[in-house]
């Protein structure tokens, strides 16, 4: 196994009614913004139980960030901070909504040119507000890591950051708050969730038992899982364990000391950019085909997936490699998401300005052998269609 350090900061609190414990997290006498999305924190009661716990602090609010949180929007936040003197953060929604308060908190304090952040995929940022979380979506395991997503809509661009500034310093988890979530939003939950662990499992062998157990263990809980939240969405036990997973996928611990891919992501960033599918959607677009098309090179880890995963044990080891990918695919059309370009109208006159958005953000060397070229991307999505 490679070398590796392991530093999460973000405290956890998991379970039914942790939002009462909020004041216990946030310091005392902050002045405190609430960032959120659209109406359903509002309407399901989930902004009303973090002000009452809250009872007594300053608190400010800022609604409407999106889903692929938009700069532009981001931005009119960043300028209500550092007007009212705000020194806390407190995301309430999905991943987005933690995207972008991961923005704010770094842009609120930032001397120059705020998109300086994204440009230079976080390294510009050296300090940030703090912030927390209360999830009610799970998806994209931005409440314990350090990752955000960010949409310029003026040049169309979706570019990722990192810094450790940015890590929350707590995230309330409370699964009873995904109860009310809409079946779509469901389903592009457990396929980002899924497609973030297999982008870290499904390389090469790097010697990673430990890790590839985790992922394997979190895959089968989601297969499992997932399903079931779509016929049951307030069994509390399917809820819990799928918000887990989503924490679990991408808060570092699954690829630490392993190589990791991240093509599949890149790929469908630029998609949604271009043309506003969901994200889970993109990625049930892209993984089959990204898979069908590497094979050769993630030989040994699809024929470990297709074995511990799927139970595929076939003799022929190309059949057992295409059996997990076709298996694969059918999970993402259980979920209820439509697996080609051509489910959502998009052609192949598409594809030549997909690839030329990856080329313009220097995205021209992706993947854990850093070989997935404009030319093998347009393979790719040559399948998709």
């Amino acid at each position: 196994m490679l070398n590796f350090d392991f530093h999460n900061p973000t405290k956890i609190l998991f379970g039914k009614g942790r939002i009462a414990d909020l004041a216990g997290e946030v310091p005392a006498g902050a002045r405190v913004m609430l960032t959120y999305g659209g109406g359903s924190v509002k309407k399901y009661g989930v902004l009303d139980q973090v002000k009452a716990a809250l009872s007594g602090y300053d608190l400010a609010e800022f609604g409407g960030i999106e889903p692929n949180p938009r700069y532009e929007t981001l931005m009119k936040c960043v300028e209500q901070v550092r007007s009212d003197g705000i020194d806390f953060l407190l995301a309430v929604g999905g991943g987005s909504v933690v995207d972008g308060t991961k923005f704010i908190a770094a842009a609120a304090v930032f001397a120059g040119n705020p998109w300086e952040i994204m440009e230079t995929r976080g390294a510009a940022v050296k300090v940030a507000l703090p912030l927390g979380t209360v999830l009610t979506l799970p998806a994209t395991g931005s409440e314990m890591n350090c990752g955000s997503v960010v949409t310029r809509e003026e040049t169309k661009a979706k570019l990722p950051f990192l810094n450790p500034a940015v890590f929350p310093r707590f995230s309330v988890l409370d699964p009873t708050t995904t109860y009310t979530l809409p079946p779509r939003q469901t389903a592009n939950g457990v396929i980002d969730t899924f497609v973030h662990i297999v982008e870290q499992y499904l390389t090469y062998p790097a010697g990673g038992k430990v890790q590839d157990r985790l992922s394997e263990g979190l895959l089968l809980t989601l297969i499992e899982e997932g399903p079931k939240a779509l016929a049951e969405p307030e069994n509390y036990e399917v809820r819990a364990n799928l918000m887990w997973c989503a924490t679990l996928g991408l808060n570092g611990l699954l690829g630490a000391g392993v190589p990791q891919d991240w093509a599949t992501h890149m790929v469908g960033h630029e998609i949604t950019a271009l043309h506003g599918l969901d994200h889970g959607q993109t990625l049930a677009i892209v993984l089959p085909a990204m898979l069908e098309v590497r094979r050769a090179e993630k030989h040994e880890k699809l024929l470990q997936y297709a074995r511990r995963v799927w139970d595929i044990r076939d003799k022929d080891q190309e059949q057992s490699v295409f059996a997990a990918i076709a298996r694969t695919r059918e999970f993402f059309e259980k979920m209820g998401v439509k697996t080609s370009l051509g489910d959502y109208g998009i052609g192949e006159e598409a594809i030549e300005a997909i690839v030329a958005q990856l080329e313009a953000h220097g995205m021209d060397r992706l993947g854990e052998n850093r070989d997935v070229t404009p030319y093998l991307v347009r393979q790719v999505l040559q399948l998709c269609l």
